[in-house]
């Protein structure tokens, strides 16, 4: 089912992106004033318009759902995980470091006697 619908989405997309390049944009009208000849075309003077536009809104809608579909298919109904949701919200214990306990302070040493002048 993927598969096909892979293939179908290519083929639709490459039939979209030829449809669109066969219309006649805006300013093209400008040119039927001209004597450009539109009359003598496969779909008549106006028939092309309609028949490009509707062709082209038909698989735009194919296009869209068969992008839903292949989305349905890749991610299914799992359920959506995020980066946080991945990280351990509580932080590893770690042993604190091997440290010595530090020794006592020697004792302040008795002051010197004070020199008195003479």
């Amino acid at each position: 089912m993927h598969t096909f619908l892979v293939i179908l989405q290519v083929l639709v997309g490459i039939g979209l992106v030829g449809l669109i390049l066969l219309q006649h944009g805006k300013g093209a009208d400008a040119g039927a004033a001209f004597g450009s000849g539109a009359s003598g075309t496969v779909f008549g003077s106006r028939g092309s318009a309609n028949f490009l536009s509707r062709a082209t809104a038909w698989l735009a809608t194919v296009f869209f759902a068969t992008s839903l579909a292949l989305a349905y298919l890749v991610h299914g109904t799992k359920e959506a995980t995020s980066v946080v949701d991945t990280v351990k919200t509580e932080a590893p214990a770690v042993p604190a470091p091997d440290v010595p306990p530090a020794a006592p302070a020697p004792a302040p040493a008795a002051p010197a006697a004070p020199v008195v002048p003479e």
